[in-house]
């Protein structure tokens, strides 16, 4: 049967991460590059004074010595210079007319402006919706399937047109949105049955607490898979563990580009499947250089989207520190892996060492349920720099006694000083104190901000 074959694209996904391929990219490659000198402003320019020409791009050595990377800062220079006028930057930057454009969103910008995803049908429909499918088909969605899109719905890139690109999957959308809160979430599923839960794991766990609020148990809401992503959790062993018990199904992992984990038991990464839509690599965040791509191997990502119209992304930064590997996949699937380490905008230093969020989650979430896994990071100055010991604000468990968080304490130090190699001062709050959020999870108290 048609549905039972390994890969949505039959053609291109058994061959990424080959020789094969690397030929098809380079062709790619070339071609992106001789059509953004031409068509995009910004481009003609950029090459022009660097003597870069695309004709005498022959490798992917070439292709990186010769074109800059293009990170949120250059982004942030280029809205300056135009005034505050996103439109006219975009107009800049990519190689189609902004009124080609079918679709706008954006990231969440909370850290500045918002990084604009310009899309034209095109984008839509061969290269976001094209890669989307391909990783909810190797998580099992079909065409019977009924997905609740629990992703914000205003803007963000998860949410309307990773929506609207599901579509040629052919399963059935009920798009709730994280903006509709959990009780109306609840209330969608409960009336409409999905099979498919899309959305972040943080809400996810917003979910399960508010189900046992109201007497339910998450595993008869019926999902058979959740599709998680937009912030680290679904690939921390210990936050994953604690979704697939309470929901009673597999947990995947999307996202920090066109990635999806397998079905194997263990966390493997996220396979990368659209090899032949965008060009990968990795570079040191500091001195931008490249990494080369072996097992093991970390750096900021960048990408290059070589089909794209307004997602012609060239060398492009979101800020992403993976770690990589490329030797076969226990599951058997194609695709170099890898796994999201942090984001350089939240990079903390404590006497050197390099602290990411989700390095901090893995460690309280091997508490739970002595913690219920709500924590904060309190910041009492602008990072990346930290004057020791970094403090966490952590809650303790509903049904863990007041009179043994001494000893508590300590376990946790020793786990954070052994796994993270940092000793934190940690302050405790009530089950409950600390607020939950329908959107990406909050790891940060900034008191910096309101000094």
């Amino acid at each position: 049967m048609e549905e039972e074959r390994p890969y949505w694209n039959m053609e291109m996904e058994p061959i990424l991460n080959t020789p094969q391929m690397r030929e098809i990219q380079l062709a790619k490659l070339r071609k992106l590059l001789q059509r953004l000198y031409d068509s995009a402003p910004f481009y003609t320019r950029q090459f022009d004074e660097l003597g870069v020409r695309p004709e005498k791009i022959k490798s992917f050595e070439d292709f990186s010595r010769a074109v800059p990377l293009f990170d949120k800062e250059r982004l942030r220079a280029m809205v300056v210079e135009f005034g505050g006028d996103i439109l006219k930057v975009i107009d800049q930057i990519i190689p189609v007319s902004v009124d080609d454009l079918m679709i706008m969103a954006t990231t969440t910008g909370t850290t500045g402006v918002p990084t604009p995803y310009p899309m034209t049908q095109r984008d839509m429909e061969e290269v976001w919706g094209e890669a989307m499918v391909r990783g909810a088909w190797r998580a099992g969605v079909r065409s019977r399937d009924r997905v609740l899109f629990c992703f914000a719905l205003s803007m963000v890139i998860a949410g309307i047109p990773t929506m609207m690109g599901m579509r040629k999957l052919g399963a059935m959308a009920i798009p709730v949105g994280a903006e509709a809160g959990t009780d109306r979430i609840l209330l969608m599923q409960t009336l409409f049955r999905g099979t498919v839960y899309s959305g972040t794991p943080s809400l996810a766990e917003y979910l399960i607490e508010k189900c046992r609020e109201q007497g339910r148990d998450p595993k008869d809401l019926g999902f058979r898979l959740l599709m998680c992503g937009g912030e680290p959790g679904a690939g921390i062993p210990e936050v994953r563990e604690r979704l697939e018990s309470a929901y009673g199904c597999r947990v995947f992992d999307a996202g920090a580009g066109f990635g999806f984990s397998c079905d194997h038991e263990e966390y493997q990464g996220m396979h990368w499947t659209a090899d032949d839509l965008a060009y990968y690599e990795l570079v040191d965040p500091e001195t931008k250089e490249p990494v080369p791509l072996e097992d093991g191997a970390e750096g900021e990502a960048l990408f290059t989207v070589m089909e794209g119209d307004g997602m012609a992304w060239l060398r492009t930064s979101l800020g992403d520190i993976h770690q990589v590997f490329v030797s076969p996949c226990p599951c058997g699937r194609t695709g170099f892996r890898y796994k999201v380490v942090g984001r350089t905008d939240d990079m903390l230093k404590v006497k050197g060492v390099i602290v990411y969020p989700s390095m901090v989650e893995g460690v309280v979430s091997s508490f739970v349920p002595r913690v219920t896994g709500q924590f904060r990071i309190v910041l009492t100055e602008k990072p990346p720099r930290v004057v020791p010991p970094l403090k966490i604000k952590i809650e303790r468990g509903e049904e863990f006694p007041a009179e043994k968080l001494s000893e508590l304490e300590a376990e946790m130090k020793e786990a954070f000083h052994a796994r993270a190699k940092f000793t934190p001062e940690i302050i405790w709050a009530e089950p409950g104190e600390l607020q939950r959020s329908t959107y990406k999870g909050q790891v940060f108290e900034r008191l910096y901000e309101q000094q």
